[in-house]
């Protein structure tokens, strides 16, 4: 039985690094992956957007994997750029979302008691409402667009993290160097800008990076609509859209490979996300 149990305890280890292993370095290929999209979109010119009218409507070939659309476009550059735009309005949204979420859990958990039962209403009264209809409702006020996109995701997507992050400052306020800085005179400011902030870098990172999905989930949703970003910039949600008229006549790559695309992207980030996880939780290093 000791035997055994020695070496469960010796392969344990063992396992737990080959997991983290495995999760880094997953997450090191989706980091590349996507670099690789961004630089494909900046470098690329005027790929996906010439038309080619001879080239209309091609299946799947050598000379364009992904086919061609009705004007003869390559659908893998417009894929990949649709992409990098998704991006792009991601780490507005995500990044906005979480600064809002930083500032209200700051408010929340050092302020006034009202402070924090004002912010607790808000988490509630955003958590409570349709997130789709609420997204649609903000696009369609500010007229759509891409600005209009990510002012609408990062006005929605800050109310869960504003609840994890208010719950860290609870506890690091009673930590012995908060406690002294306190005595010690210090403003609520200087200790929220010197103690609270650094201990919440880790979880805004990860939570900033597992935004990206939902803000680039929800972009193509509210483009897909007619509510987010305009038609004729090569997007996901427009590629989506523009594939409805032609999916019934057989032309299955035209919703297909952006499909795969947005999904292959989400999942990316989530492993981005993992990764961060697990680099930044402290029983995870020390394995």
């Amino acid at each position: 039985m000791t035997a055994v149990a020695d070496d469960c305890a010796c392969c344990a280890p063992t396992q737990r690094f080959g997991t983290r292993k495995t999760v880094l370095i997953v997450a090191a290929v989706s980091v590349a992956a996507l670099l690789g999209v961004i630089a494909f979109a900046v470098f690329s010119g005027d790929a996906g957007v010439i038309t080619a009218f001879r080239a209309r409507l091609s299946a799947p070939s050598l000379a364009h994997p992904f086919g061609t659309d009705a004007l003869g476009r390559d659908m893998l550059a417009r894929t990949l750029k649709g992409l990098a735009l998704s991006f792009r309005v991601g780490f507005f949204a995500a990044t906005a979302s979480t600064i809002i979420a930083l500032v209200l859990a700051l408010v929340a958990a050092s302020g006034p008691r009202w402070a924090d039962a004002v912010v607790a209403y808000l988490v509630d009264m955003t958590l409570g409402l349709p997130h789709l209809v609420l997204l649609i409702l903000i696009s369609f006020a500010l007229g759509g667009g891409t600005n209009a996109v990510i002012v609408a995701v990062a006005l929605t997507h800050w109310p869960r993290l504003t609840r994890i992050l208010r719950a860290e400052i609870l506890q690091l306020r009673g930590a012995e160097f908060v406690i002294i800085s306190r005595n010690f005179g210090k403003s609520p400011v200087y200790i929220a800008r010197h103690h609270f902030a650094p201990h919440l870098a880790p979880q805004m990172l990860v939570g900033l990076v597992l935004m990206f999905p939902h803000a680039i989930l929800h972009e193509a949703g509210l483009t897909f609509l007619g509510f987010g970003i305009e038609p004729t910039t090569p997007a996901i949600g427009v590629l989506l859209s523009e594939s409805l008229r032609y999916l019934t006549a057989g032309k299955w790559w035209l919703g297909l490979f952006p499909g795969l695309a947005l999904l292959f992207a989400v999942l990316a980030f989530d492993a981005i996300g993992n990764g961060l996880r697990t680099l930044t939780d402290p029983r995870g290093s020390q394995s």
